[in-house]
This record gives structure tokens, sequence and C-alpha cells, in this order.
């Protein structure tokens, strides 16, 4: 009998349950509460209270929409936006935006921001190494809006560019133009090499053959110096050799050899 007193809270009271990578928040007679439930059990009123779990874990948001380009095309693009919510702005989230997020906030921003960003790159370039540069963009927009609302905007993907078939084969023609002048460039300045290392050889046999024949003049030069020395020296023993024989030869002598 002394349970049955407790009997009434019992039917007061009721449980839910916050799972991994949820943040649960009490709402009371329509009122937020501010505090935030981690996961776990979580003891409430179900007459007059209720509890909102919001997913925190990064959530794939995936749109197919149509994007202008600088040109005046209209280029069909299917999009991925990667992002999660602050765990501590969950409150405020369902307080000032709503549980409808994604349609009131986030894709309106993400249209309004990937058509202007688009607006000013041609068709080309979403199908081209400036994709990257485009998404960079149109992440920066969506997050300076979305941030301050409480959600972490992590990438923003371009999976898929579907362009007009006319202008599909305009890119790949002019693609392969590229290359073919890429190839040609290649070609030519192979030819360029080639023809500048000939003129070096040329121009290293040449200065060769002018320092062998400078050598070949040298030493010749030099023999002839040589020869003409020798001759010179020559000259001058055979001249002081008759000078001493005649000044050996007097008049006594002479006469001796006449005798003889």
């Amino acid at each position: 009998m002394k349970y049955l007193k407790f009997l009434p809270l019992v039917f007061l009271i009721s449980c839910s349950v916050v799972k991994p990578n949820q943040i649960g928040v009490k709402t009371t007679l329509g009122k937020i509460n501010s505090k935030i439930n981690q996961p776990g059990p979580v003891l409430f009123n179900p007459f007059s209270t209720k509890v909102i779990r919001l997913n925190v874990r990064t959530m794939n948001l995936s749109i197919r929409e149509n994007l202008p380009s600088k040109e005046g095309l209209t280029i069909l693009s299917e999009s991925s936006i990667l992002y999660h919510i602050k765990s501590e702005d969950v409150p405020k989230i369902i307080q000032e935006t709503g549980l409808s997020f994604e349609e009131n906030l986030i894709l309106p921003v993400f249209r309004s921001a990937a058509s202007d960003v688009c607006s000013r790159y041609y068709a080309k370039d979403m199908h081209s190494a400036k994709r990257n540069e485009i998404e960079k963009e149109i992440q920066k927009r969506l997050s300076e809006v979305c941030e301050q609302k409480g959600f972490v905007i992590e990438a923003v993907l371009l999976k898929s560019i579907s362009l007009p078939p006319g202008l599909t084969k305009s890119i790949e023609t002019k693609l392969e133009a590229e290359q073919e002048a890429l190839r040609m460039e290649f070609v030519l300045d192979r030819q360029k090499k080639e023809m500048e290392r000939q003129i070096i050889e040329a121009e290293g046999a040449k200065k060769t053959n002018v320092i062998q024949a400078e050598a070949k003049a040298e030493t010749t030069k030099i023999e002839a110096e040589g020869r003409a020395k020798g001759i010179e020296i020559e000259a001058k023993a055979n001249k002081n050799a008759n000078d001493m024989l005649s000044s050996s030869i007097n008049p006594n002598i002479l006469k001796l050899k006449q005798i003889e």
C-alpha cells in the first residue's frame, strides 16, 4: 500500500533515449529549454514536455539544380553539400530556423550563392580544373550565412556537370587542338635544341681548328727562329776561326813555308 501513493508520479514520467551522434532538447509547453542533452536516457513529463533530437554528425544534402554560365547557358548540375550542426547551437537552431532547416535555410542560400558564382564563369570552366575553385567560392558564400545560424559547411561538391551537346563537342575539339598545339610546340622545341647543339658543336670545332692553326704557326715560327739562330751562331764561329787563323799567320811563318 505504501507504493500506491507514488503510482500517479510514475504515469507522469516518461523516458526518451538520445542516440549517439544526436543532441536532445526539451520543449515545455512550447518553450525551448536551452539545456542540451547528450546521448543517453532523458526523463520528461509526456503531458507538457517533449524531447526533440537532432543529428550532429556529417550530413549529405544532394541537390539537382540548373546553374547559369557567363555566356548565358543553363548547366544541369548534381551537387552535394556536406555539413553538420554545432552541438551548442541546437536550441538556437530549433528556435530560430526550425526543424526544416534544409528547406528553409541551406537550400535557398546555396541556390543563390551557386547562381551568383557560376554566372561569373564560362561553362567550360565548370568542366575543367576550375571546378574546384567554383566549389570553394560557393562554400565560402554558403558558410558566411549558415555558420552564424549554427551550421558548419564542410564542403560543396559539384559531382556531375551536364553541358549542352554542342558545347561538349566544341570543348572536346578545342582540347584536341590544344593538345596538338602542345605536341607541335614540343617538336619545335626539340628541333630548336638540336639546332643549338649542332651550332655549339660547329663553333667548338671551329675554335679547335683555329687553336690548332695558331699552335702550328707558333711552332713553325719557333723552328724558323731556331734555325736562324743556329746559322747565326755557326757564322760567328766560322768568322772567329778565320780571324784566329789570319792572326796566327805572319811573314816569318810564310817565309818558312816558302823555304819548305
